[in-house]
Formats: C-alpha cells, sequence, structure tokens
C-alpha cells in the first residue's frame, strides 16, 4: 500500500519540528549545564545558574508537549487514512 503525498508531508514534517523542538531543549540544557558548572567554578561576573535551568525546565516541558502532540495528531491522521483505505476496499469488494 502506497503512502499518500499528504501523509509522506505530513511525517516529514513531524519529524522535521520533533527535531528542532529537541534542538531547542537540548540547547536550553547547555545553557542550564553551563550556568551549573559555572556555579563550581565561578566566573568572574555574577551566577545566573538558576534562572538558566528554570529556562531548560519549561523548554523541555513545551518540547514534550508539542512532540506528544504531533504524534498524536499524525496517528490520528493514519487511523483515518486506514479507515478510508478499508472502506474504499469495501465498497470494491461489493461490487
Amino acid at each position: 500500500m502506497a503512502k499518500s503525498v499528504k501523509l509522506q508531508f505530513l511525517e516529514t514534517t513531524s519529524a522535521l519540528m520533533t527535531a528542532a523542538f529537541g534542538l531547542v531543549a537540548a540547547l536550553a540544557w547547555n545553557g542550564a549545564i553551563t550556568g551549573l558548572i559555572n556555579n563550581y567554578f565561578p566566573p568572574e561576573e555574577g551566577n545566573n545558574l538558576v534562572p538558566l535551568l528554570i529556562y531548560a525546565v519549561i523548554v523541555t516541558i513545551i518540547a514534550v508537549i508539542c512532540i506528544v502532540l504531533i504524534a498524536r495528531t499524525i496517528g490520528n491522521y493514519k487511523d483515518k487514512l486506514a479507515e478510508e483505505e478499508a472502506a474504499k476496499e469495501a465498497a470494491k469488494q461489493q461490487k
């Protein structure tokens, strides 16, 4: 069974969006870990560890929520497409 162009587009777009959210979360954690290291090896100026950790947690939560929503949407579309194809096959068999 060949995938529809629309389904391929949605799957590719969802994969790219998931990767983008992962990158944003990774960058947030990079800053937080850098701040944590700077906490034990203080930089010349003040420390901003707490805001970096809060930012990393918030970005991670948002990224996970968005990834789950994207995956659910793609799953629902796949289910709908499978139902439509099954209906078409049933209609063909009745003829």
